[in-house]
């Protein structure tokens, strides 16, 4: 897929990203076009994200998490949350800033400690029932890559 550039905010943000989406993709790419796996979720992680008027939720597994998974926390990488054992979920609130297409998450609750207080900036696009969000963040070595996720409105 590559990096994907993003159409211009269409103004109707916090309207249209209100409900439940069901994770289709998400992939990590260096700026220079090589494509990243995340070690903790890995290449085709399950994933589910609530938005309501203030409040947002999301989760993330990996598909093949099992008991016999090897247990690792990686440290949080810039502008992103710290997942472990193959898992990584929080809540907490959001604002939009139309403008920009921006949405800034609070989170007040995580799986992770570390996390609990933190405000994330994800890019944000809604096309009818498909939700495109897009950060700047690092891998666990610190490479910076271009996360793309996709989204289908499943409520």
């Amino acid at each position: 897929m590559g990096i994907s550039i993003l159409p211009p905010p269409s103004g109707n943000i916090a309207k249209d990203i209100q409900g439940t989406w069901w994770l289709t993709s998400r992939e990590d790419w260096t700026k220079d076009g090589q494509k990243r796996i995340d070690p903790v979720l890995g290449a085709d992680p399950i994933g589910i994200v609530s938005y309501a008027k203030n409040h947002f939720e999301a989760q993330f597994m990996r598909r093949e998490r099992s008991e016999h998974l090897e247990k690792k926390v990686f440290e949080t990488g810039k502008n992103n949350t710290t997942a472990s054992d193959g898992y990584d979920a929080y809540f907490g609130t959001y604002e939009v800033n139309e403008k920009t297409g921006t949405v800034a998450h609070t989170l007040i609750g995580s799986v992770s400690p570390s996390n609990i207080g933190i405000t994330v900036l994800r890019e944000v696009r809604v096309n009818g029932d498909n939700l495109v969000i897009q950060l700047e963040t690092t891998t666990p070595d610190g490479e910076p890559v271009i996360r793309t996720l996709i989204w289908n409105r499943i409520s």
